[in-house]
């Protein structure tokens, strides 16, 4: 028989019995579902350009840089500050790009971000 309130002392006080153990089975399916989102990102692979492909950067989802293709009509020794910054503007273009893959791919943590 259960108390004034309807309660009779069963269940661990989660809607029953289950109801622990399912947060935590869904706490591990995001867990889950976090690693694969964040192993897609090392596995993305974007490329930024300036100056019509003159200079491509190519990073991944970490925005680790993995490659830097210059065509040699980028180089001009009487203007090396030219391709500094072509250089510099392929790597931001390419960082854009990956920043919104990520936003992309972690949309469905956020509300988590500060648990992890």
């Amino acid at each position: 028989m259960g108390n004034k309130y309807g309660y009779n002392g069963a269940g661990g006080g989660f809607g029953g019995g289950g109801g622990m153990q399912n947060l935590m089975k869904q706490a591990q399916q995001m867990q889950q579902k976090l690693q694969e989102a964040q192993q897609q990102l090392e596995e993305l692979e974007v490329t930024g350009s300036a100056s019509g492909d003159m200079v491509r950067v190519t990073v991944n989802g970490k925005k680790t840089v993995l490659s830097i293709n210059i065509k040699p009509e980028a180089c001009d020794p009487d203007d090396v500050e030219m391709l500094e910054d072509l250089v510099m503007a392929a790597i931001n273009d390419a960082y854009t790009k990956a920043q919104a893959e990520e936003d992309r791919l972690m949309a469905p943590f956020a509300a988590m971000k500060g648990l992890l």
